[in-house]
This record gives structure tokens, sequence and C-alpha cells, in this order.
């Protein structure tokens, strides 16, 4: 199987996927006009439809570590909610902290969907693609009001 790479719309950014089949390599965010092949799940919830990524793998959910366990426990939080680093952190043993390292380190975000990650408070603390993606993403999943 060949690696693909296509790019698609999301409100004003355009989201580019590196993929196989239904394994997802690395996603990232642009403000400039890209399109392309991308796999279906991943252009339906571009478009807006509350769809569950989980039918797409990434690799980086594969294995025992922390950070695997981290990836794997935040990739079953439900579209349009959030868990907190602390609940992550809970759930496979770990600290927030190493919860927000795995997450400032994932290569796959909406496959991995980093952005349900939330401060206790619930205040939006840290994303890779800026702060105003992350709101704009809860916001798409009416997890924000």
């Amino acid at each position: 199987m060949s690696v693909k790479e296509g790019a698609c719309r999301l409100g004003r950014w355009s989201v580019r996927v590196t993929w196989d089949e239904d394994l997802v390599h690395g996603v990232s965010f642009t403000d400039c006009e890209l399109f392309g092949e991308v796999p279906p799940l991943l252009a339906a919830y571009c478009r807006g439809h509350p769809v569950d990524l989980k039918g797409l793998d990434s690799p980086i959910t594969r294995g025992e570590s922390t950070f695997a366990r981290v990836y794997q426990a935040v990739r079953d939080i439900p579209y349009g909610t959030t868990a907190s680093y602390g609940e992550i952190a809970r759930r496979v043993g770990t600290s927030p902290r190493a919860v927000g390292h795995a997450m400032r380190r994932n290569p796959t975000p909406l496959v991995i969907p980093c952005h349900r990650v939330i401060a206790a408070d619930g205040s939006l603390k840290g994303f890779a693609s800026g702060l105003d993606m992350k709101e704009a993403l809860l916001r798409m999943e009416g997890a924000l009001r």
C-alpha cells in the first residue's frame, strides 16, 4: 500500500492528511488552500458531520507505553464531550503533566482528538495548532456553547 497525501477544508483551515487505507500517519492544519483525497470519515468530520473517527487508526496508539495508553484513552473521548488532563491521567495511571506532553507530541490530531482534553476548571489549555483551532473544533462538536 502506498501512503497518500491530501487535504480538505475545515472552516478557514485546510487539514493536511498523510494516510494509507485506514491508518493515518499525520494530520496538520494550515491556512493555505490545499485539496486532495482524504479518508472519507475525516472528510465527513471536516464538513461538520458528527462522525466517530474510531474507524481510523494511528500508529501512536499501538503498544503499552505510557504515551500509547494516553492516546488510547483520549481516543475514547466521545464526539461532543471533553475530559480533563487529570481524568485521562487517572485512567492510565500517570500524571496530568505526562498527558500534556503526550498531547503536544500527537502527530494525528482529530484521529486522536487531543482538542477534547481540557483543564480541570474547564478552561482551554494548549493545542499545538493554536487555541483558536481547539475552540473552533469544540464549538463545531457542540462541546462549547
